[in-house]
């Protein structure tokens, strides 16, 4: 056994160990992001008044009116985060979900980036940040992503293209 490999061995060991537990990385990552998400449509949801209230006097939305930002905000909070749980259509849940966590710091930056706020911030960074993990390397194993592409592979579709690692 050569030095490098004495080195590595160690490596190489956590390896296999840990990739047995990526697939429920992926799908806690994906599960914590929603229910954030699903909690924050849900309340909007059912206080409208309130939401529409917020969105014309409290949030910067920029480009949008505000009823349309409440609407959209609200329905991309709602929808975004049941395509992750179930790990139908990952990638772009996450990117959208990812685009609705965007838009909230930017339209709440005037109190986010306050002193004092650090903490509020840090978790909208921290969801962008899971978010891109799963947009990035995908829902992992336990997704109807995974079990779909694995069974049109499985079953061929006639066209002989390399299954895309999702």
């Amino acid at each position: 056994m050569s030095a490098l490999s004495k080195v590595l061995a160690p490596n190489l060991i956590a390896a296999r160990a840990l990739n047995p537990l990526q697939p429920l990385l992926a799908l806690a990552l994906r599960w914590y992001v929603s229910w954030q998400f699903l909690k924050a449509g849900w309340l909007k949801l059912n206080s409208w008044d309130q939401t529409l209230w917020l969105f014309e006097n409290e949030y910067r939305t920029p480009l949008l009116p505000p009823s349309a930002a409440a609407m959209l905000g609200t329905a991309g909070e709602l929808l975004f985060p049941i395509l992750l749980i179930v790990g139908f259509a990952s990638r772009l849940g996450a990117l959208g979900l990812f685009a609705v966590n965007a838009m909230a710091v930017v339209s709440y930056a005037h109190v986010l980036l306050e002193e004092g706020m650090e903490a509020a911030l840090a978790q909208h960074v921290l969801w962008g940040v899971m978010l891109l993990t799963v947009a990035l390397y995908g829902p992992g194993k336990l997704s109807l992503d995974y079990l779909l592409g694995r069974s049109r592979t499985a079953t061929g579709s006639g066209r002989e293209a390399a299954p895309v690692a999702i």
